[in-house]
């Protein structure tokens, strides 16, 4: 099961961000409490007064090839598992997804 969903103008993607970690990297497909795939995420940034949200967003933006203002949090922003909304064409961000897990 994949960790995002394709919407009429982009993806809704699914993560479990790990904070303070040793390195910046995507550690592959995980399940949530509920048994829903998320893509999980490591990042040294603290997570104090922003900073891993929008480490998380430079890594995304940066990967993914988009800009920082087309990915937006849509829930989770104070926890660990979150809801993003990245604007494009959602074939391509799916296909690089597809190639990144």
């Amino acid at each position: 099961m994949k960790p995002y969903s394709v919407t009429a103008d982009g993806i809704r993607l699914a993560i479990r961000l790990t904070p303070r970690a040793s390195r910046d990297g995507i550690d592959g497909i995980g399940q949530d409490a509920d048994g829903r795939s998320v893509l999980r995420i490591r990042l040294t940034a603290p997570p104090v007064e922003g900073a891993a949200n929008q480490a998380m967003i430079d890594f995304l933006a940066e990967i993914l090839s988009v800009r920082k203002k087309d990915i937006a949090i849509r829930s989770g922003e104070t926890g660990r598992l979150k809801i993003l909304e990245i604007a494009g064409k959602p074939d391509v961000l799916a296909a690089r997804l597809d190639d990144l897990i």
